[in-house]
């Protein structure tokens, strides 16, 4: 079977992770146990999620021409990913997560920096990767301008959208009709629903951490439940699912097979440290799924 075709538009980030047992309060100094840099950003986590399960997979966006920008550069090219830069001499800095591990959850602060030079006109450049795409993967850690433009340009071509609204803001009703799936978390679910003239219902599918996952089907809500597992870190959770559903879908699978895969995934990348290094392969979910069927 032919790789799927998947473009990732987003965020390229360093995350920068501290992890405590004692989650600070206002005004507050507690000592934590560690401290590492990790490559991140949701649109990196969820290309690399895609890449390492087999797929094609050009990212299009901007990091600085730092250290940050360079370790990043070379981290992507080793995952297979192709970036696609939309701006090589930009003068901002890699963009950054500081992401605080306690009690496994995390709390993230995102500073953009070069990931603001992904602007609509630069995606002029890429309408070619975009329309020979199997689906295109956004997020909202880019300009919501450009992930609109990004959306118009994939339905001029008829091809499909994932859209994963994170961090959460204000979207169109016009932009989401445009949409072939829209993949919220609990939070960002209960965000669109209060959104004027959004009706999701049909192309929506919503994360729910440990619970698993719901979407709809023949108008009714379908659950699918989550696996046990001995959580490590929750970062990069979501981008794990959304990266594997964009491949699954790519391979044909329907909502509920694609969403039954991409928990499995979801679930494997939680067991490790760092959202990118988390990420399972193919052959690791293969054995996983294997396993679960053995002991049902």
């Amino acid at each position: 079977m032919q790789k799927p075709k998947i473009t990732v538009i987003g965020s390229v980030n360093m995350d920068l992770v501290t992890t405590t047992s004692v989650r600070p309060k206002v005004g507050e100094t507690v000592l934590g146990q560690s401290f590492s840099n990790v490559p991140g950003g949701k649109g990196a986590n969820q290309a690399v999620a895609a890449a390492r399960l087999g797929s094609n997979v050009n990212l299009i966006g901007c990091v600085g021409n730092d250290a940050f920008g360079h370790e990043l550069r070379t981290h992507l090219k080793k995952e297979k990913v192709t970036l696609l830069e939309v701006k090589r001499n930009t003068t901002k800095q890699t963009g950054i997560a500081q992401i605080t591990l306690s009690d496994n959850d995390n709390s993230i602060i995102v500073v953009p920096g070069a990931n603001e030079d992904l602007t609509p006109s630069v995606l002029d450049h890429f309408e070619n990767v975009i329309a020979e795409s199997d689906i295109l993967l956004l997020q909202l850690e880019i300009p919501i301008e450009t992930v609109e433009y990004a959306i118009s340009l994939a339905a001029t071509h008829g091809v499909p959208v994932i859209l994963n609204p994170a961090p959460i803001q204000l979207l169109s009703a016009q932009m989401l009709e445009k949409v072939a799936y829209v993949t919220p978390n609990e939070h960002e679910a209960d965000v669109l629903s209060s959104m004027e003239g959004v009706d999701l219902t049909d192309n929506l599918i919503v994360t729910k951490g440990k619970h698993g996952v719901s979407f709809w089907e023949n108008t009714q809500e379908i659950n699918i439940k989550s696996h046990a597992v001995d959580v490590v870190d929750t970062t990069g959770a979501g981008d794990a699912f959304n990266g594997a559903l964009a491949v699954a879908i790519s391979e044909g699978k329907s909502v509920r097979d694609a969403c039954l895969f991409a928990t499995a995934v979801g679930a494997l990348a939680v067991t490790r440290l760092g959202a990118q290094s988390g990420m399972p392969t193919s052959d690791e979910v293969e054995e996983f799924l294997s396993k679960l069927e053995k002991k049902s």
